[in-house]
Formats: structure tokens, sequence, C-alpha cells
């Protein structure tokens, strides 16, 4: 079961600062950036195995302390870029627990078979006509 966002955001940590790009003054004013620390151990929500799971799939994303920084700076208003980052950890952790169904091996058909063999066939015969001969 997946938490509601306000239990997400008793456990996360925001940082704020001033952001790049547009906004002409308003960036060298405003702390407009934020960056959403999120600490996967102290997830209480979560149970062992899908603490387990968000290690291993989010492995590149985690720093040396093992958490995850998400950063928004599209908006140029600060709270539009907490409810950016929060979506987009909310979009992260729900696509880190997806379990993958297990792929059943099928057979080839035997029609396939066959139409790959009748196409290397044709294919070998156009080969061997193309050939120069001295007769």
């Amino acid at each position: 079961m997946f938490p509601e966002s306000a239990e997400l955001l008793k456990i996360v940590t925001f940082k704020t600062s001033r952001s790049g790009g547009k906004g002409g003054q308003n960036v060298n004013k405003v702390s407009s950036k934020v960056e959403l620390i999120f600490n996967i151990e102290e997830a209480y929500f979560f149970t062992e195995d899908e603490k387990n799971r968000l290690k291993e799939k989010l492995f590149t994303r985690l720093d040396s302390e093992g958490l995850l920084h998400v950063v928004s700076q599209e908006d140029r208003s600060q709270l539009l870029n907490k409810q950016r980052a929060v979506m987009k950890l909310v979009t992260i952790l729900k696509s880190a627990l997806q379990v993958q169904k297990a792929r059943k091996a099928t057979k080839v058909p035997k029609a396939v078979k066959e139409k790959r063999l009748a196409n290397k066939a044709a294919t070998a015969e156009k080969k061997k006509n193309r050939r120069f001969s001295d007769f």
C-alpha cells in the first residue's frame, strides 16, 4: 500500500536555494529552487522488503548516506516547486515499487520457423543468381 502525500511530507526534508535560468531579477532575489531529501530508512510506512526493493532499484539515485534527492526548479514559485518535487518523488517511488511480472517462455510456432527458413532460402537464391558465370 502506498502512503498518502501527507505521510510522505512528515519524513522528507526540503532545502531551498536560488535557481538559475529564466526569471530575470526574480532569480537573483528569491530562493525558488527546491531540493527534496528522502531517507528510505525513516519511511515507517514501507515494509523491510519494500525498503530493500527501493534501495535496489534506486541504487544509482541514492547518495553515500542512502538519501534520495529530488530537485525541482521549473517554476518561479517555491511552493509550486515543492509540489512538483513531491509529485516527482511519488512517481519515482511508485515505479520503483512496481514488481515486474515474470516472463513465461513460449515455444516458437512452427509457421514462424518455416517462414524464416523460406526467407533465408529466397535470399540465398537471389544472391546465387547475382553471381557472374563464365558460360
